[in-house]
């Protein structure tokens, strides 16, 4: 079957790593296992022996064929032919077991994919993806480090986030130019630390990593004064990659409280 270049398709074909891939998963007969763009199903029927049942969201027509006329596929799979940043988890989920989601993320649609699924994190239980090494690492990135930014705390204020292992540029086909590495997201239902509300949250870590090598009281100019980020307990002389995601937290909070101050206007 054609790589269809315009989905951004590599297929997994490594035995050793597939096997790590799931062991790492280690789906359980009776789990909500949803693996995201399954491909020729190098996962799936690993994935599918284990759990016994599992849903799919697959793009490409063909695929989602090839793997339902797979004789693995009876009694166990169903195939959803859908763009995932499309799918309603919670309708999914509907009344059973939190979503466990799996899967081999294009790199054009990583971020979004996270977000949204973020976003309707009543309905999952955890998250385990292969993506881009260097976007793994911005995602698990300590404070402190160049990877360190928007991402890791936009992340770090609804989910754990762990960097599990690399996977070279050999295990697929075609050959990718980058590495590739897994990673699990485990979501929490309320905010992990005090953010005052997500929009406030976005305003204030964008506009701190626009100009990351600025100083907080510089990179917030008009969303926070130097008084308000040293009432938070912050140095307002140091740069962003400094602060912690909690610390973030802080400053978003003080911003949402300035604007439910009487007379404040919104942004």
């Amino acid at each position: 079957m054609p790589v269809r270049k315009r989905f951004g398709q590599h297929f997994l074909h490594d035995p050793g790593i597939i096997g790590r891939i799931i062991n790492a998963v280690a789906p359980e007969p009776g789990q909500r296992i949803v693996e995201v763009g399954p491909g020729r199903g190098a996962l799936t029927w690993g994935l599918l022996e284990r759990a016994k049942h599992m849903d799919t969201i697959e793009i490409d027509r063909d695929l989602a064929q090839s793997l339902l006329a797979d004789r693995r596929a009876h009694g166990g799979l169903k195939v959803h032919v859908e763009n995932v940043l499309d799918t309603d988890f919670a309708r999914l989920r509907g009344d059973g077991e939190p979503l466990r989601i799996v899967g081999n993320l294009p790199y054009n649609i990583s971020t979004p994919l996270m977000f949204r699924l973020l976003d309707q994190r009543q309905a999952i239980a955890d998250m385990h993806f292969m993506l881009q090494k260097e976007v793994v690492e911005r995602m698990a990135a300590q404070a402190g480090g160049k990877e360190y930014g928007r991402l890791t705390v936009m992340l770090a204020a609804y989910a754990e986030v762990d960097d599990l292992f690399d996977v070279g540029p050999g295990a697929f086909h075609p050959r990718p130019k980058v590495w590739s590495a897994i990673v699990r997201l485990r979501p929490s239902l309320q905010p992990r630390f005090e953010i005052g509300s997500d929009k406030v949250l976005r305003a204030v870590v964008s506009a701190a990593f626009s100009h990351r090598r600025k100083t907080l009281r510089n990179g917030l100019k008009g969303l926070l004064s130097a008084a308000d980020i040293e009432g938070c307990g912050i140095d307002s002389g140091v740069r962003p990659e400094t602060l912690a995601p909690a610390q973030f937290g802080l400053l978003a909070a003080r911003h949402h409280r300035n604007l439910a101050a009487p007379g404040a206007q919104s942004p």
